[in-house]
Formats: C-alpha cells, sequence, structure tokens
C-alpha cells in the first residue's frame, strides 16, 4: 500500500519533479517516414484502402495529434527542423532541398536534439537517411550552387572521411545513406563510405519505380540493390535496439526511413501485396519497417519506460502514383487540399503518433497545433535539460498535451514553407498563404507575392479564399509574420538572427540566398 501511495505522489508531481524521481530517463525513439501522407494511417483514417496493421497499433497504444506539421512540404528542411528546433527557412536554404553532394546545412555550432540527449546521458544513434549535406572530400570543396545536382559529375575521394555529417552534429553512430535516389549509391557508416562505390549505376526496372534515371554513371557499390536498402537498416535499427537493451543508460534512436520516397522499390515479399499499385505496397512495408522497430522495443522488455514517436516529414508524393491510389479510393492527404511540395495542408500535415505506456492515455487524440520543430523542446522537458541560451529558435514543448495537462505556453502560431519557397503564416484557425504570382517559379522570381487568408476550422480544404472579406486581418497577420521572421525566433523572449534576408512578400531571386555577412 505504501509503495502505491508513493507512485500515486509522484505521478500527481510536476513533469520535472517526475523526471528527476526515475531512475534514468525515457529511451526516445523517433520514426521518421518520408513522404507519408496523413491520410495513409488508416485508423485515422478507416476508409482509405492501405492496411497498416503496425501503426494502427501504435494509434490504439498512444496519442494521435490531429493539428501536426512538418516546418516545410519536403525533405531536407523538414530534416532541419526537427533536428535543431528553428525553421529551415531561417537558413540561406529559401526552396527545395540539399542536392547531391552539396555541403552541411547544420552549422557546426548549432546545438541539435542528439548533441541536447547527449548532454544528459543518452547514447544517440540514427539509421536510414540523412538528406542535410557532408563536406565531401575530392579535389574541390561541397558548394551551395544554384543549379540543382550540379556537382554529381565532379570527383570525389570516396576513401577518406566524409565531415559535417551525423557523427558531427550530435549523433554517437550513424548507418545509413545520404538518401536513396541521389549518388553515392552506397551504405555509410558514421563518417565513411561503407562499400567503396567502385561500379557505375545502372536501370534495371525490376527494383520497381520512379528509379533516379538522371544519375546512370553515377558511383555505385557493386551490386546495389534499391530494395535492399529499407530491410537493411530496419535490420540493424532493430538489432542496435537490442543492444541498447542490455546497457544501463538511456537512448535517442532516430530512424529516418527512405520510405515510401522514390524510387518505389518494395522488396519482394511486399510487391502486389495491397492489389493498389507498386507504392500502395511500398507504403505497408514502411508500416512494416516502423512496427519491428515497436515490436522489438517491447520484445526487450523497453515499453513502459521508451518513447515511440512516429510521424513523417511532409505529405505524400503526387508523382509516384497518386492517381493510382485516388482511383483505388484511398486519399494520402485525407481531407486537405494538396500533396508533399505544396504550401497547402496536404503538403506539411503529417500524422504524429506518441507512446509512452503510463504516462500517455492509450488511445487519445490531441487538438494541440503541434511543429516537427518542437519535438526538441519536449525532448528537453522530459529530460530537464536546459533549451539552449542560442539555438531552438522556433521549439515549443507540447509535453503538457502529451501529459493531458494544461500549459502556461503552447504553439499558437505556425510558419509553413513550400518546395518553391512559399509561406504560409497560421495563427490560431486563420491561415494566410503568401502564393506565387507566377505560372512557375522562374516566371515568379522577384515578383509580389499573392495573399490568400483561409479560416481552417470552417474550411478544411482550403476552399475559400476570405482574404477579400477581412483585409484588416491579412494586414495584422502579415504584420506579425514579419515580426516573427525579424526577431529570429518564436520563442517568448528570445531574439536571435537570420543567416540570410527572408521574404515573404516577394518570390525570393536565389535558392541559396546570401548569407548576411558576406
Amino acid at each position: 500500500m505504501a509503495s502505491k501511495c508513493v507512485l500515486f505522489f509522484l505521478l500527481s508531481l510536476t513533469p520535472g519533479f517526475l523526471f528527476a524521481a526515475q531512475q534514468s530517463h525515457p529511451n526516445i525513439v523517433v520514426i521518421l517516414a518520408d513522404d507519408f501522407g496523413v491520410g495513409d494511417i488508416q485508423a485515422h483514417y478507416p476508409h482509405n484502402k492501405i492496411s497498416t496493421p503496425y501503426l494502427d497499433q501504435l494509434v490504439k497504444e498512444g496519442m494521435s495529434f490531429t493539428d501536426a506539421h512538418s516546418g516545410s512540404a519536403v525533405c531536407s528542411p523538414t530534416r532541419y527542423g526537427l533536428l535543431t528546433g528553428r525553421y529551415s527557412w531561417r537558413t540561406r536554404l529559401q526552396e527545395w532541398v540539399i542536392a547531391a553532394y552539396e555541403p552541411p546545412l547544420i552549422s557546426e555550432d548549432r546545438p541539435t536534439l542528439p548533441g541536447l540527449l547527449k548532454s544528459s546521458g543518452y547514447q544517440t544513434a540514427c539509421f536510414g537517411k540523412w538528406h542535410l549535406g557532408w563536406n565531401w572530400p575530392g579535389p574541390q570543396s561541397s558548394q551551395m550552387l544554384e543549379q540543382k545536382n550540379a556537382q554529381w559529375k565532379y570527383e570525389w575521394d570516396f576513401t577518406k572521411p566524409i565531415k559535417g555529417g551525423p557523427v558531427a552534429r550530435g549523433f554517437d553512430y550513424f548507418f545509413g545513406v545520404d538518401l536513396p535516389n541521389l549518388p553515392p549509391f552506397t551504405f555509410i557508416e558514421n563518417d565513411h563510405v561503407f562499400v567503396q562505390p567502385t561500379a557505375e549505376f545502372k536501370l534495371d526496372h525490376s527494383e520497381g519505380i520512379v528509379l533516379p534515371r538522371a544519375f546512370v554513371g553515377a558511383p555505385t557499390a557493386p551490386d546495389w540493390r534499391m530494395q535492399k536498402i529499407l530491410p537493411e537498416i530496419t535490420r540493424r535499427a532493430v538489432k542496435y535496439i537490442e543492444q541498447r537493451s542490455q546497457k544501463q543508460s538511456p537512448f535517442f534512436l532516430y530512424f529516418s526511413m527512405t520510405s515510401p520516397h522514390e524510387p518505389v522499390v518494395p522488396s519482394a515479399k511486399f510487391q502486389g501485396k495491397s492489389g493498389i499499385a507498386p507504392i500502395a505496397d511500398f507504403v505497408m512495408e514502411t508500416d512494416w519497417s516502423a512496427g519491428q522497430v515497436i515490436e522489438a522495443i517491447d520484445r526487450a522488455g523497453m515499453k513502459d519506460n521508451t518513447i515511440v514517436i512516429f510521424t513523417a516529414d511532409n505529405g505524400h508524393s503526387h508523382y509516384t502514383g497518386w492517381n493510382d491510389l485516388v482511383e483505388a479510393g484511398h486519399q494520402p492527404s485525407g481531407p486537405y487540399r494538396g500533396h508533399k511540395g505544396d504550401i497547402w495542408e496536404g503538403g506539411h500535415r503529417v500524422p504524429l503518433v506518441v507512446r509512452w505506456p503510463k504516462q500517455i492515455q492509450a488511445g487519445s487524440r490531441s487538438p494541440q497545433l503541434v511543429c516537427l520543430t518542437d519535438l526538441l523542446a519536449t525532448c528537453a522537458e522530459i529530460t530537464g535539460a536546459e533549451l539552449p541560451q542560442q539555438g531552438a529558435e522556433d521549439s515549443i514543448s507540447f509535453l503538457p498535451a502529451l501529459l493531458g495537462k494544461k500549459a502556461n505556453v503552447s504553439r499558437q502560431t505556425l510558419v509553413n514553407h513550400s518546395n518553391h519557397g512559399e509561406f504560409a503564416y497560421r495563427n490560431g484557425p486563420w491561415k494566410l498563404v503568401f502564393k506565387m504570382s507566377g505560372r512557375n517559379l522562374e516566371q515568379s522570381r522577384g515578383k509580389p507575392t499573392i495573399a490568400e487568408l483561409y479560416h481552417l476550422e470552417s474550411d478544411l480544404s482550403e476552399a475559400h479564399d476570405l482574404a477579400a472579406k477581412h483585409p484588416e486581418l491579412v494586414r495584422q497577420m502579415a504584420a506579425d509574420f514579419k515580426k516573427l521572421i525579424e526577431q529570429g525566433s518564436s520563442r517568448a523572449g528570445q531574439k536571435a538572427a537570420n543567416d540570410a534576408q527572408v521574404r515573404f512578400d516577394i518570390t525570393q531571386k536565389q535558392r541559396w540566398s546570401p548569407a548576411l555577412n558576406d
């Protein structure tokens, strides 16, 4: 009876006291799917057609956030935000992603989520896709070039260490790829190429669809098979969990999946399994892969002391079989407008499911507005770590929402960014979108953007532009957004600096904006 009273007392304390009273911090596992739509978990949208039994089980055991967002509608910027707690548009990168052989987007002195947890006694590991740049060794240095993938035919020395990657940004261990559809086509372990890419890439249509045909002839490991990437990183992540279960110190695992991003290469046992299309098969394999990691935690007896977070970097891709899915009755973006790359909700609204037995109510939902930049502040509060004075500029903890408690401070505003560098500013139910004015990006560069206003609570599909009806609100929100940009931070009381000039009222002229100190 006495022990039960002590437990009840501990659970009634504030989170800081609770975690201090525990013997060790909880393990933290972040599973980040790649191009996985907000509508792709069947438990969230039962009428959708792709079976996701492993993630459905996670939904039953955890809390689902219904208003969760990536900071960007594409890969690299979201990963930057997740790991740094800072919007990526505050860097020089103003559109698209990190191209082949471009340098690190995370600066050497910037605080990161794995670095913060490492300082709190965690072992940190990343498996899967990095896509945040490296300093590749060669006769020339890795450069930020306007022309996309202009460096892939340059000469690089794959025998030397690659600087500026995961193990230089807070991770103790890394195994994975830069990304599956850009060269070099080989695995990387820590800061070395795992198997030398002495062969040349050739198209093999038996591998799948949306293959990287633009890189025929690129450096490739002998016998490289893209169908083996996801199974291999899954196997290694599972093995890591098994190994860590024998240790005393807590661990942080960032499982950055390579699916269902292109190339769409479901392995043999998943080919045709959906009965819809290869992309649906690959979504099913994504579900399976996440499930293997979660089941490894449970088998190891670490379920109660491990936080599992499943989410995605952006919306579902529109060029890997979107029409096949829609024709089969599957809506990858659910009721929302748009898809990967878009400033619309389907581009950046993502699934977010968190399981923490005995702390989070199983099968629950939260309407709290969340951005993936918030993971850093949330993990800091969980572990009792102090947020850095300089850094984590756009990270706000959502731990109170996880625990079903009222927060003194919670996220009220949100900034989203599209593939083409368009902005949207969210305040409560209102979303102010700044669209390109031309038919395409090149026609729009340097020209004023077009402001459109949407009320998401009454118009989830963003079908009714209310800007003309509420001009004062448009002006006020634009002024608030400008202030948020200029103060360099979303955190109350923190003032910081952006790396480059950021404009939302015109479309940027360059992908890499000049540094402010140049």
